[in-house]
């Protein structure tokens, strides 16, 4: 069975710096596949090439069958394929009905169709109250939903979301990741970008760790999982170069336990305290 995500050598360079060093990925079909790394590893900029946003330097991408460096070849994937960016990438003046009208249009769904769909997914997702306000009127988290309903909308064989479970709220993360579920069940791929490890654990079927732009890890959660947690495994991986001792000097507990016992010698009758300043200098006020 072909990968519906494959690269070769990938690369992508910034005024001379790697993002992405020769990066080698393999996504299978039906797979729920979480891509994690530190901050500033290349989560979003690999995303941006797989989804055709960003030209890669060098080295070669396909994604369901099709050579995302050829322009035929990567509009047919693009009509198969739905994304959360990374910028969630909405139209501020449309309310979520519009722009979810627009969407559809845009993958040539009927009408009657893109209004069956839309009222099921903002009923789903608890935008359906909503739906005469301007999305720039919304919060973050009712962005990141109406970004996921316009995902959804064309019923894409893959999904890319960057993100996808930042500031929504426990009730909604539930529904998403049962939404989530429901679609790699009938054989539809979802590559994960996330920080929370614990959601990915639970979701993810397969795992590749992404550290300065190089994959240090790809493997099934189930292998991951019989030497430890995916925590201890990413930490193991990701974590040793960067991790370092928490500790604050002037948080030090002795310190702070003497300085709580020292007695408060202002006046209570005082009132508040000010602070003297030389008005000399009335024209310049200091920062």
């Amino acid at each position: 069975m072909n990968a519906v995500i494959s690269t070769d050598s990938l690369c992508r360079a910034f005024n001379g710096r790697l993002a992405v060093d020769t990066l080698n990925l393999t996504v299978e079909p039906g797979t729920f596949y979480g891509f994690l790394g530190p901050n500033g590893a290349g989560k979003s900029t690999t995303i941006k090439m797989l989804t055709g946003l960003l030209a890669p330097t060098s080295g070669s991408i396909r994604v369901l069958g099709c050579d995302m460096l050829d322009s035929k070849q990567s509009l047919e994937a693009k009509r198969q394929v739905g994304v959360i960016p990374e910028n969630l990438a909405l139209f501020d003046n449309l309310t979520a009905t519009d722009y979810l009208t627009f969407i559809g249009r845009i993958h040539g769904l009927g009408r009657d169709e893109i209004r069956k769909r839309s009222s099921e997914l903002l009923s789903l997702l608890s935008l359906d109250r909503e739906t005469k306000k301007l999305t720039i009127d919304y919060s973050h988290g009712m962005r990141k939903k109406l970004s996921l309903a316009a995902a959804l909308l064309s019923n894409p064989k893959l999904l890319f979301l960057d993100e996808p479970f930042e500031g929504v709220d426990a009730v909604a993360s539930l529904v998403i990741r049962d939404l989530l579920l429901q679609f790699t069940q009938r054989g539809a791929t979802v590559f994960l970008t996330s920080h929370v490890l614990e959601i990915v654990q639970r979701l993810c079927t397969h795992v590749g760790v992404i550290v300065g732009g190089k994959l240090v890890l790809q493997n099934s959660m189930q292998t991951i999982l019989e030497s430890g947690s995916l925590e201890t495994k990413f930490i193991e991986v990701a974590g040793k170069e960067n991790r370092s001792t928490a500790t604050l000097d002037w948080l030090d507990s002795t310190e702070t336990a003497e300085r709580s016992r020292m007695p408060d010698h202002r006046d209570a009758n005082a009132g508040p305290v000010t602070i003297e300043t030389d008005n000399s200098n009335d024209g310049d006020a200091v920062p």
